[in-house]
């Protein structure tokens, strides 16, 4: 089979099957890899079949009152990242990657570095979250000097930074705002091994001294965007939620009650990192007052 047939499978997908465009775009990029990587064929002239269309959808939003009930079902472990990520509107991996340095308590930012796109943006931080969020920062810095006394405390680094400087994987500014309980073997690095002498500190962690499995570096990565994602399920559930919401329902909730309280879409653009405002556009179509507050008739 060759090209023609392709094609009439990715037109077969969209015609009859009626599937979605990235599901379309799957089917395609698995075929093409099959044929380059195992078959060793190039295919060519792809562009003669049917394209499944997009459809805009309206994203799925809470009512103010959804949002205290789920994150009051939200495990106190992870309930100050979910009310972070609902009082910034950061997507679900930019709250993970937050470091420390990220955080400016006198200005009340945050910072997002490399966000979609590659874009770094600047977000507001919560008062209500301030005092909280530097005691989780405070429980997390003891983690820190544990780690460090054991011959740890090393952080993965985006880029060259770990070569230019090879000192500030242990410094704390570049520690992870919300890490991992427990360590992990980095997969890019091979290492001799740590230090494993006893260590003069308490050691929460005996068992995961030294280099893990292949010599790897042992780090401390962030939560595990699967662990937050299981316990939103479990949290809209408890909560009596009928919606299919998730992570990014928070970030669609904060646009939309932040252009109920009367901001511009202008500033929620800047907030959310859109690179287009009429990305931003579709949360007019699900404000509790569309259209700049119209009454419906029928109300009177």
């Amino acid at each position: 089979m060759g090209e023609p047939e392709v094609q009439a499978f990715l037109t077969h997908l969209a015609a009859e099957r009626n599937v979605s465009a990235s599901t379309q775009n799957q089917a395609l990029g698995a075929l093409l890899f099959m044929y380059q990587k195992v078959l060793g064929r190039e295919l060519t002239f792809m562009e003669g079949f049917d394209r499944a269309q997009r459809r805009p959808k309206v994203p799925v939003v809470l009512s103010k009152e959804e949002v205290q009930r789920l994150l009051s079902a939200v495990p106190e472990k992870y309930r100050l990242f979910c009310q972070l990520l609902y009082g910034t509107g950061m997507r679900l991996m930019e709250g993970l990657r937050l470091r420390v340095k990220d955080i400016d308590f006198a200005r009340n930012q945050i910072v997002i570095h490399a966000g979609k796109g590659d874009k770094d943006r600047v977000t507001m931080l919560p008062d209500r979250l301030k005092l909280e969020l530097q005691r989780h920062l405070q429980r997390v810095k003891l983690w820190h000097e544990q780690d460090l006394a054991a011959g740890l405390g090393r952080v993965w680094l985006p880029g060259a930074l770990q070569v230019k400087y090879p000192g500030a994987e242990r410094e704390w500014v570049w520690q992870w705002v919300f890490p991992a309980a427990s360590l992990s073997g980095d997969p890019q690095s091979v290492s001799p091994g740590f230090d494993t002498s006893p260590s003069p500190h308490p050691d929460p962690l005996p068992s995961l001294r030294g280099s893990g499995e292949g010599g790897r570096t042992l780090r401390r990565h962030h939560l595990n965007e699967s662990s937050v994602q299981r316990v939103m399920k479990v949290a809209v559930g408890l909560a009596q939620i009928d919606k299919r919401a998730s992570c990014h329902t928070l970030r669609h909730s904060f646009a939309t009650h932040l252009l109920e309280a009367g901001y511009d879409i202008r500033t929620l653009q800047e907030l959310l990192g859109h690179k287009n405002v009429t990305t931003t556009q579709i949360y007019t179509h699900v404000m509790q007052k569309p259209g700049l507050g119209v009454r419906s008739p029928l109300d009177g």
